[in-house]
């Protein structure tokens, strides 16, 4: 498992093969939907087995001492095998080193358990969507 703080282009190819794949054929999630919000400051997490890109994450500034992480996905045969949670861990550390002492993740319901086991709660009065897609805020103190 190898754990990078996304810098150049391939890379961030990487970021994009795992959202298309986890999310768009994953989730049915249109291509348009799953990268409008991105920008070219964005900044990402990729984590590789091998040379194979297999989990992402983006971080958001929300101000000085909060962050966000956003568009957590990981490839359906690598759930459940520590590459999500190693690329939540080291958003957090790359947060920290910014002055981040909080952070928010919003969290599909049906995958806040794993949050939790991070350290992350969730907060059941600010929820959002609806059926796979219903979402629940989640904060860390860091």
């Amino acid at each position: 498992m190898n754990v990078i703080r996304v810098t150049e282009e391939w890379q961030r190819a990487g970021v994009h093969y795992v959202r298309t794949e986890a999310m768009c054929r994953g989730f049915q999630i249109p291509l348009e939907g799953e990268f409008a919000e991105d920008t070219p400051e964005d900044r990402y997490i990729l984590v590789l087995d091998g040379n194979h890109p297999v989990s992402t994450c983006r971080l958001h500034y929300i101000d000085e001492t909060t962050g966000k992480i956003e568009r957590v996905a990981t490839l359906e045969d690598y759930r459940g095998k520590h590459y999500g949670k190693a690329g939540i861990i080291e958003a957090e550390n790359w947060m920290r080193e910014n002055g981040v002492r909080k952070i928010l993740i919003n969290s599909r319901v049906a995958s806040a358990g794993f949050y939790e086991k991070l350290g992350y709660v969730p907060d059941y009065t600010k929820v959002s969507g609806d059926g796979e897609f219903k979402c629940v805020m989640m904060e860390k103190q860091i």
